[in-house]
């Protein structure tokens, strides 16, 4: 059960009066794998599917600024200074190379993990995500804010527009709708006291979209193998947009979940894990897809 997971280390980074959360499960005997938040979640998020890897890896977690255990600063937050806490986390763990998987909003600092840290990483996962400026994430973008920015009853009204969108069909039909509202309630109690933490989330992805084409050649020049594992139904990022990145890593390939939609890891852990694992522990593109 998630509740009797505990952290065999953790603490606090602090960078000047900014204080980053960290929790490492494992003795550090085994290669460590780090999984990166979503936009609205926490360490803690990941505790009901981490036993599907902690089986066979150490695993690290830790929030950005906004998230969790982490400061909540009013003030612009910033991507690459997401992915550069994950190798201070690294240093006072005494880490040389980890894996690396970012889902959805977590995996603009995986992009940037990628791009800054090739040399301390194994492998690189990514899901639910795309690297270019693009005009509907944008109108997306601004509706969210809208959200965000308004009432409390504006707000609780987006919890239902962001979950239902989030999921793939089959999921929906088979999640019980009483657990799918216990975790709206938990979005909205979680943030609706904190709503310029979801704001300041969200703008930090401005910068970092203006600085892509400039950056461009630094990320097409990352040698890590990087495996792209969408869900097939994702209505969030289009499959068209996230297989954009096969042309920017040249090290990478494209891997489906069926039926899934944005969060293919909550909605068939089994499956999404199971590749997962395979690809770790061949440290390569062209591992085999094969049941055991």
């Amino acid at each position: 059960m998630a509740e009797e997971i505990v952290p065999d280390r953790s603490g606090h980074i602090e960078i000047g009066e900014r204080r980053i959360w960290w929790e490492y499960h494992g003795d550090g005997e085994r290669e460590a794998v780090c999984l990166l938040n979503g936009l609205a979640m926490h360490t803690k998020a990941w505790y009901g599917v981490m036993p599907m890897l902690s089986d066979s890896y150490d695993v690290l977690l830790y929030d950005f600024l906004g998230q969790g255990e982490s400061s909540k600063p009013d003030e612009p937050y910033s991507i690459p200074d997401f992915a550069r806490y994950l190798e201070l986390i690294m240093d006072e763990l005494g880490l040389d190379k980890i894996h690396v998987m970012g889902i959805s909003y977590g995996g603009f600092p995986a992009l940037e993990i990628g791009r800054l840290y090739q040399d301390r990483l194994h492998t690189l996962l990514l899901s639910g995500i795309f690297l270019e400026e693009n005009v509907q994430f944008e109108m997306y973008e601004a509706m969210s804010l809208r959200f965000y920015r308004s009432t409390e009853e504006v707000f609780e009204l987006y919890t239902h527009y962001l979950y239902e969108k989030i999921f793939g069909e089959p999921f929906l039909r088979a999640f019980p709708p009483e657990r799918l509202e216990e975790m709206r309630a938990r979005f909205y109690e979680r943030y609706v006291d904190d709503r310029h933490c979801l704001i300041r989330l969200t703008e930090a992805q401005d910068p970092f979209f203006a600085a892509v084409p400039e950056l461009m050649p630094e990320y097409r020049a990352v040698q890590t193998p990087t495996l792209i594992l969408a869900g097939s139904q994702d209505r969030a990022i289009p499959l068209w947009h996230q297989a954009k990145l096969l042309d920017v890593f040249p090290n990478s390939r494209m891997e489906l979940i069926e039926g899934c939609g944005h969060v293919a890891y909550l909605e068939n852990p089994t499956e999404f894990f199971g590749i997962m694992k395979k690809f770790m522990a061949s440290k390569s593109v062209d591992f085999d897809m094969s049941r055991e």
